[in-house]
């Protein structure tokens, strides 16, 4: 192992590691100005875009621990954003489910959020991007975690 490889592989995380940070807490900005923490974010634009999800299997989408789910989604469920919904064929199952009031907070929101990424990525040229893009699908596909 090349002593050299080894420092560069760090800086590569560290320099990785404090984008994603500073990035993070500009797009955070926004959603926490509407009311939401980026977990309680995070679940509504999942309800949003895919549809009613089992409370088992959100956490696994929005990579958040199970454990965690069932509070956001009562804090969720207490502003009227979401609501839990059985599943008629398994009643083990249950269903969160984006509320009138949630589309129209995410309707709102996703514009805003998405102008914010988008402005914060600008740094970068359109052939730029996609060569980020490929080289970090690569890397999370070589962890097998992508």
């Amino acid at each position: 192992m090349n002593e050299e490889q080894v420092n560069q592989s760090l800086k590569l995380f560290i320099v990785l590691s404090r984008a994603f940070r500073a990035i993070n807490e500009e797009v955070n900005k926004v959603i926490q100005q509407r009311g939401l923490n980026p977990t309680e974010f995070a679940v509504m634009e999942l309800l949003y875009h895919k549809g009613d999800q089992p409370l088992q299997q959100i956490g696994g989408k929005i990579l958040l621990a199970s454990g965690s789910i069932t509070y956001v989604v009562d804090k969720l469920e207490q502003k009227g954003l979401l609501r839990r919904v059985g599943c008629p064929r398994d009643r083990r199952v249950t269903y969160a489910q984006i509320t009138e009031d949630g589309k129209k907070l995410i309707e709102e929101m996703f514009p805003e959020h998405s102008e914010r990424i988008h402005e914060l990525m600008g740094a970068l040229e359109s052939e730029e991007k996609q060569q980020v893009i490929e080289l970090l699908k690569k890397l999370g596909l070589s962890v097998g975690k992508y």
